[in-house]
Order: structure tokens, then C-alpha cells, then sequence
């Protein structure tokens, strides 16, 4: 496991490895994982409850793995092997389950670290062995030397912005994803008596400037109440979407959706 730039999340000094574990001067400890992973939350309440459960988090990446939203995971890929050069440490932040930090390591030479609070997610995400260093770890509180990354991706997850820019070398970029305005509107169509469009609002990014705006436009088509159901997991109407519109989409043999997303980049 990669530990250059990971920093103990109780004390805030570095990290050395030793029968595989890591420990700092002051003697903290963290075990690395079988799988290989740490866990480097330093209030330990990451368990297997926190987040999507063992099925849910499966079902993603048996998702994903399919390559729906591959167009998301090559432009993030462009975005970030135009501002790196090789040795250059790149962050996933709220990693989910690897499946971009993966498809990042299979196209260039980076030092790769990527981070969840799910312990479910974090596990598959070790468990694709491509060469990043996973771990798990608040958003808040990120366990990394202050301007230590060239690069960081953040795809649908909350935005901390004072914590990504003190991670961030001073020529770094943050690339952040978020949902386009026709993002899955054939799946809203559905679920919904009148859908709507999203807003494309950017998060709050105090202390980091916006300097470009990417935009990735696709249309794909789910040919199984499986995978449906597994595009379905992943969103937010999951947790709000009333019973009528829930036992539609399960009539559903099929589903063509579109997909949008704004990648926006940022810099100190």
C-alpha cells in the first residue's frame, strides 16, 4: 500500500508501514486489511452499516462494470491525465466501490489514492487490485498532507470545499461531477406522474475558482429489471420516490435513459 502522502488521521503525522501495518511516531496504529485497505477513520465508526449495504454495493458495481456510465468515467480521465504527469498523486474522493479510479489506472501511469466511509465500498474497491491505494476515511477530516495532490476527482458526493483545497498542491485541480439537466429523465419518466429537470446547481465552493465547465451527453438502454433496479439504487428518488411510481418501474422489462453530467474544475 502506497502511504506517501496519507497522514495518521489522530495526530496528523506521517504514515510508515510495518507487517502490514501503518503506524506514526506517536504510535498510532491501523491495520491494513487482507483485501488491502486501511482504515484510517479516526472516530472507527465506518462499519459495514454506514452507507450502502453488501447487496447494494455489489449491485453498483456490477453496475458500473457494465460500463453505463463509461462516457463519465473517459471524461474524467481526460480531465485529469491533461493536468498530471506520471508519478503525480490523484485522489478519488468517495470512491464508491473503484470503478473510476480503475478505469484511471488502466489508462495512465499515477499515484492513485481513493477514499470512502463505507466499509462495503471500500472493500470491492481493494478488491479490484489496480494498483491504488484505498482506504477508508471521512470527507471531512481527509487522513492527507495539505498540498499533496495534483489532482482529485468528486463524483456525486457532498463537497467540503475547505478540505479540498487544503489537500490540493497549489497548481492542483478538482474535478467535480454533477447531475446534467436531462441526467436519467427516462428513468424520472417513469418513476414520476411529472417529471422534472435538474437544476445544474454547482456546489458551494468557497476558496476554489471554477476555470472550466465539461459537458457529457449520452443515452443508454437497460435491458433488465436487474440492472433497472440497480441504476435505481444509485440515485437519490430511491430513498423518495412514492409506491405507485416504484411498482411501475418494476413492471419494467427495459428502460432507455438518457445521461447528462456538468464535470466542473477547480483550482485554488
Amino acid at each position: 500500500m502506497n502511504h506517501a502522502i496519507l497522514r495518521c488521521p489522530v495526530c496528523g503525522n506521517a504514515l510508515t508501514e510495518t507487517d502490514r501495518t501503518l503506524r506514526c511516531e506517536q504510535n498510532h496504529c491501523f491495520d491494513i486489511a487482507k483485501e488491502g485497505y486501511c482504515n484510517l477513520n479516526s472516530a472507527h465508526r465506518s462499519g459495514d452499516n454506514i452507507g450502502d449495504n453488501k447487496d447494494m454495493a455489489r449491485s453498483r458495481r456490477d453496475f458500473l462494470n457494465k460500463g453505463f456510465y463509461a462516457p463519465l468515467a473517459e471524461a474524467v480521465c481526460q480531465c485529469v491525465e491533461g493536468c498530471t504527469q506520471k508519478g503525480d498523486s490523484v485522489l478519488d474522493i468517495c470512491c464508491g466501490e473503484g470503478y473510476y479510479t480503475e478505469y484511471l489506472t488502466k489508462r495512465m501511469e499515477r499515484d492513485f489514492y481513493g477514499f470512502d466511509l463505507s466499509k462495503n465500498m471500500v472493500r470491492l474497491a481493494a478488491k479490484r487490485h489496480c494498483g491504488a491505494s484505498f482506504f477508508v476515511a471521512n470527507i471531512a477530516r481527509i487522513p492527507i498532507a495539505d498540498g499533496s495532490v495534483k489532482a482529485a476527482f468528486h463524483l456525486f458526493a457532498p463537497f467540503q470545499a475547505a478540505e479540498f483545497g487544503r489537500i490540493l498542491a497549489k497548481d492542483g485541480t478538482l474535478f467535480t461531477a454533477i447531475p446534467g439537466r436531462r441526467h436519467l429523465f427516462g428513468l424520472k419518466e417513469a418513476l414520476y406522474d411529472t417529471p422534472y429537470e435538474n437544476d445544474e446547481q454547482k456546489p458551494q465552493a468557497d476558496g476554489l475558482r471554477l476555470t472550466d465547465e465539461i459537458r457529457v451527453k449520452g443515452e443508454i438502454t437497460l435491458g433488465s429489471q436487474e440492472d433497472i433496479q440497480a441504476l435505481f439504487q444509485m440515485t437519490p428518488y430511491y430513498y423518495h420516490t412514492p409506491s405507485k411510481g416504484m411498482a411501475r418501474l418494476e413492471q419494467l422489462g427495459s428502460l432507455t435513459t438518457e445521461i447528462e453530467f456538468v464535470i466542473a474544475a477547480y483550482q485554488k
